[in-house]
């Protein structure tokens, strides 16, 4: 279970997350890893070659996460790594949300998109049938797991989603390597049975200026955070 936070106001959106996943499985961080895709910079998932984040040279973002029990690939059903590279061949947010709002849920395992640029955000929640439920996050702070934005009965938004609303976005960083117990609502995984988290980003969509993106690889309490080589 990954999350992602927001912050929505009238300079922009601001973005952080934290990439859970089982430690053994390959990845590379954000690049132009697609030939076909060159203006894409995205973290590589090099088992089934989508990303779980990424960013195009329109400023648009798209992250995917997992949604209530369903970690890990299932027979029959496509990577859902696949689903941001598809939102980010589109020029806006907007465009990017009907994109996934278009294709057969029942093609994946369960998922959340959260899809974003300078001036809209957006939750697509794919359920497995029928089309995925796209829904538009207006201002204020948002943080999204594998249930609804600020569902506030799982126990990772009930602990950290206050913590976010009363921090300034330039030290969400330090939020996001929260490791305390208890496990039940950590933020920042330890790695348990295989399980941690990863990795974790800090993006920047302002209204007036470049996007920016720093990104640690590896569990943020120890990784440092370094800006990443966006597409012009």
């Amino acid at each position: 279970m990954c999350s992602i936070i927001l912050r929505i106001d009238d300079t922009g959106i601001f973005i952080a997350a934290n990439r859970d996943e089982m430690v053994d499985r390959p990845w590379a961080p954000p690049a132009a890893h697609w030939p076909k895709q060159p203006r894409i910079i995205a973290g590589l998932d090099k088992t089934a070659g989508g990303t779980w984040m990424g960013l195009n040279e329109h400023g648009v973002m798209a992250a995917v996460l997992n949604r209530h029990g369903s970690l890990g690939p299932a027979p029959g059903k496509r990577s859902r790594g696949e689903l941001p590279l598809l939102a980010l061949k589109q020029p806006h947010a907007e465009a990017a949300a009907a994109s996934i709002g278009a294709v057969d849920a029942g093609l994946y395992r369960s998922f959340n998109v959260v899809i974003a640029d300078s001036e809209q955000a957006f939750c697509i929640a794919g359920l497995e049938a029928g089309r995925p439920v796209v829904s538009e996050l207006g201002p204020g702070t948002w943080m999204i797991t594998s249930g609804a934005p600020n569902e506030m009965k799982l126990p990772r938004i009930a602990r950290h989603l206050p913590k976010f609303e009363a921090t300034d976005w330039k030290k969400w960083g330090s939020l996001l390597a929260d490791n305390t117990p208890p496990l039940a609502s950590a933020l920042n995984i330890p790695v348990q049975h295989g399980f941690g988290t990863v990795c974790a980003s800090l993006l920047a969509l302002p209204k007036n200026g470049a996007p920016s993106w720093d990104f640690a690889a590896g569990p943020p309490h120890e990784a440092a955070f370094l800006p990443v080589a966006l597409a012009k």
